[in-house]
C-alpha cells in the first residue's frame, strides 16, 4: 500500500491531503464545508475522496475522515455542534454514497494517533493528545494505537468539570458550555474562553494573538491573564495525570503557540502533582496542520491492513 488519503472535516473547510509510504504530502485540496444542508455536506465529503483517488489513481485508495463530535460506536449516529449531521448516520450514508467502507475518527483522536505513531510523541509508550483551540478535547495512544473505549468520548476533557478550589482560589466566573452543562474547562480554557477569562480579569477581551503578542511585550495585564490561564491548564493536565498517567502530552491547537508555553505549563503542573510524581514530557506538535488528516490516514491504513469491517472509532 503506496499511497493513503486522509480528510480533515472542520467548520469552515473540508481538507483532504495524499500521503506517500513515508508520510509526505502529495496533494491537498481544500473545500468549503456546507453547514446547512446534510445532503451537501456528504456530497462535499465523497467529491474529496472521488479526487483522492483519481489523485492517487486507485479507486480503492484507503481513505479516513477526521471529524469534530462523536459518532455513537453502536448505532452510527453522530453528534456534533458545529455541522448539520447531528442525528444523522454520517459514516454510513458517506459510505453507501462511495461504495467502500470510509472510517471515521474523532479529529482529537485522529492528531492523538498522528503525533504519538509519527510526531513528537512517536519515542513514548503512553501518549496523550490535547487540542487547545476552538474546543479543547484529545485522544490517548497506548503503544501507538488508540485506547479503545465504549462510547468514542474518551478525550473530551473540555468538558470535566473545572475543579472547585481553582475556581475559588482565583475567584473565576462559572459558564454555560455547548455541551449543556456549566463550568467546563473549556468555556474558560478554549479560545473563546481565554477572551472570556481576559473580560473577567481585566475588564477587557483580548484574542490569543494579541494576548502571546502583548506577553512578550511584557504588559503586566496580558501577564496576569496568562497565569490565570496557565493554572487553568495545569489543573487539566494534573487531571490527565491523574486519569491517563501518560509519558508524554503532545499540544495542538492555535492556542498551543502561546510564550513559552510548554515549559511555563511543566512548571505550573509540577506545584500542583501529587506529591512524588512526575510532570510528563509537554511538547508541541510535529504535524502542524496536516496532524488532522495523517492521523485520519493512518487510521484508514490500519483498518484496511487489518481486514476488520469498518466502524467509526475502530481501533
Amino acid at each position: 500500500m503506496t499511497h493513503v488519503g486522509g480528510i480533515d472535516l472542520g467548520g469552515t473547510k473540508i481538507e483532504a491531503r495524499l500521503f506517500d509510504d513515508r508520510w509526505a504530502v502529495l496533494a491537498t485540496r481544500r473545500l468549503a464545508t456546507p453547514t446547512d444542508d446534510y445532503d451537501d455536506l456528504v456530497t462535499a465529503l465523497h467529491e474529496q475522496i472521488r479526487w483522492l483517488q483519481a489523485e492517487a489513481g486507485d479507486p480503492e485508495l484507503p481513505v479516513g475522515v477526521g471529524a469534530p463530535g462523536l459518532i455513537n460506536p453502536a448505532t452510527g449516529i453522530a453528534f456534533t455542534a458545529n455541522l448539520p449531521a447531528t442525528g444523522r448516520t454520517l459514516s454510513a450514508d458517506l459510505s453507501a454514497r462511495s461504495g467502500k467502507s470510509v472510517p471515521f475518527l474523532n479529529d482529537c483522536r485522529a492528531f492523538a494517533l498522528s503525533e504519538a505513531a509519527l510526531g513528537a510523541g512517536r519515542d513514548h509508550a503512553t501518549v496523550a493528545g490535547l487540542v487547545l483551540g476552538t474546543g479543547v478535547a484529545g485522544g490517548l495512544v497506548v503503544n501507538g494505537a488508540l485506547a479503545p473505549t465504549q462510547n468514542g468520548q474518551g478525550g473530551e476533557l473540555g468538558h470535566c468539570a473545572i475543579s472547585h478550589q481553582i475556581v475559588e482560589r482565583l475567584g473565576l466566573p462559572i459558564r454555560g458550555c455547548g455541551c449543556g452543562r456549566i463550568g467546563c474547562y473549556e468555556t474558560l480554557l478554549s479560545g473563546p474562553g481565554l477572551q472570556h477569562l481576559a473580560q473577567h480579569v481585566t475588564g477587557n477581551e483580548i484574542s490569543p494573538e494579541d494576548l502571546a503578542a502583548r506577553v512578550l511585550a511584557r504588559d503586566t495585564d496580558a501577564e496576569l491573564v496568562y497565569q490565570h490561564w496557565l493554572q487553568l491548564a495545569a489543573e487539566l493536565v494534573d487531571l490527565m495525570m491523574m486519569t491517563y498517567d501518560p509519558n508524554c502530552i503532545v499540544l495542538g491547537g492555535g492556542l498551543s503557540h502561546l510564550p513559552n508555553l510548554c515549559a511555563r505549563l511543566v512548571a505550573q503542573t509540577a506545584k500542583i502533582a501529587l506529591p512524588g510524581t512526575a510532570v510528563p514530557q509537554i511538547c508541541l506538535a510535529e504535524g502542524g496542520d496536516s496532524s488532522g488528516a495523517r492521523g485520519a490516514a493512518l487510521f484508514a491504513k490500519r483498518v484496511a491492513q487489518s481486514g476488520q469491517a469498518t466502524r467509526s472509532e475502530v481501533v
